[in-house]
């Protein structure tokens, strides 16, 4: 189990590692630290989208270390500069909604992000744990996502409430929402159009399927959760910042991470943001989508020694 858990890491962040955090091993493969490893550091660190405040601070508490622990070996600032990327990030907080009947948990994001995969990938999760799930097909103005969410509820033996095409999806939230009390499901997973951030007209719709929500069940929706696409690095922030300010965002998904070379954004994520990680998107299959840890995440971002 730790095996197939350690190598879907991994696996998953190969790209990341190889191309962003890559330099690395020949960086600290040197005989002593030098003046001309901090320049490269600082500029790997950057190309690896940390973000340039992220990285200064990363490497101002390094030298604090290397003059107070008098460390010499570049072994010894890999260590070092592993321990500081560990502490960028929160431990993935314990999610419990067994209080809330159902738990409604709405899904934003821009378009491409993976939305419509990860609310099916959650319903495998949550199915997996024996309780009940009900899909949501709010994006109602991509006819492909309804259909594609369909399928995935066929394949999972999981309800997919739907409305017409072009329907108002703060009308379908709204039934889901009836449906799920019904029905008595544990959890009502609603999955939203993708829309960008720049544009005000549609997220301000958003903003009314998260009011929509609440009338149809005070308190709901127990979480959002922002669903963002690692490969587009820095931009990430933008949205996230969007995002949060419109629909009070609390945990971020982060999808592609197997197909991003941007892992590094992670970190920009949760100390500009201080939104915590909850998934992480390492592959196309259900189970791919793992409870984010940060040990695994920094642990594999760098080539063993």
């Amino acid at each position: 189990m730790a095996t197939t858990f350690f190598s879907r890491w991994k696996t998953g962040l190969e790209r990341t590692r190889k191309v962003a955090f890559g330099r690395l091993s020949q960086l600290f493969g040197a005989t002593k630290i030098t003046e001309d490893i901090w320049d490269e550091l600082e500029a790997i660190l950057i190309q690896a989208d940390l973000g340039v405040n992220i990285t200064q601070q990363v490497i101002a508490t390094l030298h604090k270390r290397v003059f107070d622990e008098g460390l010499t070996q570049p072994a010894d600032l890999q260590k070092a500069l592993q321990e500081e990327l560990l502490q960028l990030l929160e431990p993935a907080p314990h999610l419990d909604f067994s209080h809330e009947h159902p738990a409604v948990i709405l899904l934003v994001g821009v378009n491409g992000s993976g939305k419509t995969t990860t609310a099916a990938k959650l319903a495998a999760l949550f199915t997996s744990q024996k309780k009940s799930v009900i899909l949501a097909a709010a994006d109602t103005f991509r006819a492909a996502a309804v259909d594609q969410l369909q399928v995935w509820g066929e394949r999972l033996k999981v309800p997919v409430i739907a409305g017409q095409p072009n329907a108002d999806p703060g009308a379908v939230a709204y039934d889901a929402v009836q449906a799920a009390i019904a029905r008595k499901a544990d959890y009502l997973l609603v999955d939203t159009a993708g829309r960008l951030h720049t544009r005000t007209n549609l997220m301000e719709e958003l903003k009314k399927v998260y009011r929509v929500i609440g009338k149809a069940l005070p308190g709901a929706p127990h979480a959002t959760w922002l669903v963002l696409d690692a490969t587009t690095g820095q931009n990430a922030l933008n949205q996230a910042r969007s995002f949060k300010e419109a629909v009070n965002v609390t945990g971020i998904i982060l999808t592609k991470l197997d197909s991003s070379a941007h892992g590094g954004m992670a970190f920009a994520i949760q100390n500009e943001l201080h939104l915590p990680i909850l998934y992480a998107g390492l592959g196309e299959k259900p189970d791919d989508l793992q409870v984010f840890d940060r040990q695994a995440f920094v642990e594999n971002i760098f080539e063993p020694r």
